[in-house]
């Protein structure tokens, strides 16, 4: 399995990866220098913002009575560290949704992906990763609540295909969870340990379920993405030359193309591939990102 230089932009915290199967484009997202980027072919993309950003989602806007047309992928749903808004690709436009900790300058956004029920999980953190000072909270029907809290670093926010258990991690307890949902996505349950790491030591960042179920951790620090069972079972892993892996995503005509973010935020003399974002063929297919219903 060959790892390739997706985008040779070295980013300080890469993140949050997102396929636009409309457009057929990538963005992520580079939280410590307040950037989203991108690729159109061989263009790179970038946009400067005023805040942290961290991690985005694709819009449904089929219950919107004011909106004619399909929805193209061209409007996402983006967490910073002070709210969620939509931002339109192609005019650059910018739209608040809602207030995200705003009343908190010691936190901002970090971990987020859509859910099968149309509603979008987004994770805080503190700034300078103070313990237990971030939360999860999921954004649906117009309104924000708060899932969980007492995390220090929220991670690996992700979904079963059938929208039945929702998955997540704080990275330091090395242990990704898993919890329950109802037929509307909210937790049914308290949350149970899925994978415990602690006795190999990795650190689970960013996390993407495959068609087949099986949960993808890119773990910081351990230069490496690993494929688990739906049971929790280790099946393999790829290793990439960057050191910090912070987010999987699929991609790609078929799904079949996993794209990795990096970091190369406190690496002492980096060399030229931290930070930048890889791409690899994964020998199965991922499952395409839900939109958020608005």
């Amino acid at each position: 399995m060959t790892v390739k230089v997706f985008d040779e932009r070295r980013c300080v915290l890469g993140e949050g990866p997102l396929w636009l199967p409309r457009r057929r484009q990538l963005v992520w997202f580079d939280i410590l220098s307040r950037k989203m980027l991108s690729r159109e072919g061989e263009t790179q993309r970038e946009w400067q913002f005023d805040k942290m950003v961290s991690a985005a989602a694709r819009v449904d806007r089929s219950r919107d009575p004011d909106h004619d047309g399909e929805d193209t992928d061209s409007e996402i749903i983006i967490a910073s560290e002070t709210e969620l808004f939509l931002f339109n690709l192609d005019t650059n436009t910018h739209t608040h949704i809602c207030q995200l900790e705003d009343d908190n300058r010691f936190t901002r956004s970090n971990d987020g992906r859509a859910d099968p029920h149309g509603g979008f999980w987004i994770g805080t953190m503190g700034k300078k990763g103070q313990t237990k000072s971030g939360s999860i909270y999921r954004w649906r029907h117009r309104e924000l609540r708060k899932l969980f809290d007492r995390i220090s670093t929220t991670n690996s926010i992700c979904f079963s295909d059938n929208g039945r258990t929702a998955y997540f991690t704080d990275t330091p307890t090395r242990q990704i969870m898993r919890v329950a949902l109802d037929g509307e996505g909210w937790p049914s349950g308290e949350p149970e340990v899925f994978i415990d790491l602690s006795e190999e030591g990795h650190k689970s960042d960013g996390a993407v379920i495959d068609s087949e179920g099986c949960l993808w951790s890119a773990q910081w620090g351990s230069s490496r993405v690993a494929r688990y069972s739906p049971a929790g079972e280790f099946l393999s892993a790829i290793e990439l030359p960057a050191l910090q892996t912070s987010c999987p995503a699929f991609g790609g005509d078929d799904l079949s193309v996993l794209y990795v973010t990096t970091a190369m935020n406190k690496i002492k003399d980096p060399s030229a591939e931290q930070g930048q974002t890889f791409f690899m063929e994964a020998g199965v297919r991922g499952v395409e990102e839900p939109r958020v219903i608005l």
